[in-house]
């Protein structure tokens, strides 16, 4: 009987051993490799459109797993955008250069009289220059985000352009608040002098006396160089605010496709408008002689003010502050 026992759970053993075998070497579903996904396949599938999962949340827009025009924002994005925009950059500042290598600076011809006009008020100062640095921190820390990872990030390292970057992003949002109403004030106090007229087609044939010397072509208190400068800040604060603030408060307007396209459309706007506020700044400072304290003190020198602007002189009966 012990022998028969034996010999019955050696033979249930080997039965069990050879059906582990047997199962171990069958082909079986799960133990296969999955086949690779074949990624244009499933994007012709999707027609187009994303691919969504479920979920269980509220926010249905995180259901999307793909979106196909993703990829096209970020390859315009980061293809065109970034290097003509750069190259804009890169050409405006040279040709300020050569511009100023070539003309020089422009000079008061007549000599600095020594008697001062007023040429701002304290308010349109204000105006200005809340526009002015706020723009300037909103431009730097928007290029920052656009080249600092290749420009700068090699130059500091990534500690400090880590910190750098997230300090740039918190002005970035705060400062387009005062930005903006330093642009409604410049527009309130400033538009009805910055409507176009014959005087400026005059001024604009005659290249505003900046190309040649001796050329003093009339202008009023501003000149349709400094119009244009208005109303491309006013225009182009329009569209960094409207793309900017869709972007701040995202989803509350428009979908990813919206979001995308105001992130392309803010990229471009804020490159051009730093491309135009530095061809201002020049002109502003170096580029011309006695032009900063018009911002500066906001008094000017009686030449200058004649050479530059001198219909806004007569309209201001021919007066200098000491003679007030």
């Amino acid at each position: 009987m012990r022998l028969i026992a034996w010999k019955g759970l050696i033979a249930a053993a080997l039965a069990l051993g050879l059906a582990v075998l047997l199962i171990a070497a069958a082909p079986s579903a799960s133990a296969q490799p999955a086949p690779a996904a074949d990624e244009s396949a499933l994007l012709q599938k999707m027609n187009g459109g994303p691919l969504e999962g479920r979920v269980s949340i509220p926010d249905s827009k995180s259901a999307v797993l793909i979106q196909p025009q993703g990829r096209e924002w970020r390859a315009v994005l980061e293809g065109p955008v970034k290097s003509i925009g750069g190259w804009l950059l890169v050409l405006t500042v040279i040709g300020l250069a050569a511009f100023l290598a070539i003309r020089g600076r422009i000079r008061v011809e007549g000599g600095l009289s020594g008697r001062k006009i007023r040429r701002f008020s304290g308010v349109e100062r204000f105006a200005h220059w809340l526009t002015a640095i706020c723009f300037v921190i909103l431009g730097l820390s928007g290029l920052n985000l656009s080249f600092g990872r290749a420009l700068v990030l090699p130059l500091i390292g990534p500690e400090a352009f880590s910190a750098l970057t997230a300090f740039g992003k918190l002005s970035h949002n705060f400062l387009s608040f005062p930005f903006v109403l330093g642009v409604l004030l410049m527009a309130v106090l400033w538009i009805r002098h910055n409507i176009p007229n014959a005087v400026d087609m005059d001024w604009l044939r005659q290249g505003g006396g900046l190309l040649r010397r001796g050329v003093h072509p009339p202008a009023g208190k501003f000149n349709a160089g400094q119009k244009l400068i208005f109303w491309l800040v006013v225009l182009g604060a329009v569209v960094l605010a409207a793309s900017g603030y869709t972007l701040m408060f995202p989803f509350y307007l428009t979908d990813i496709g919206g979001m995308q396209l105001a992130q392309l459309v803010h990229a471009v706007a804020g490159i051009v408008m730093v491309a135009v506020i530095l061809a201002h700044i020049y002109i502003g400072t170096i580029g011309m002689e006695g032009a900063f304290d018009a911002m500066g003190t906001g008094q000017v020198d009686m030449n200058w003010a004649m050479e530059h602007h001198s219909l806004w002189v007569k309209e201001q009966g021919i007066r200098s502050i000491g003679d007030d």
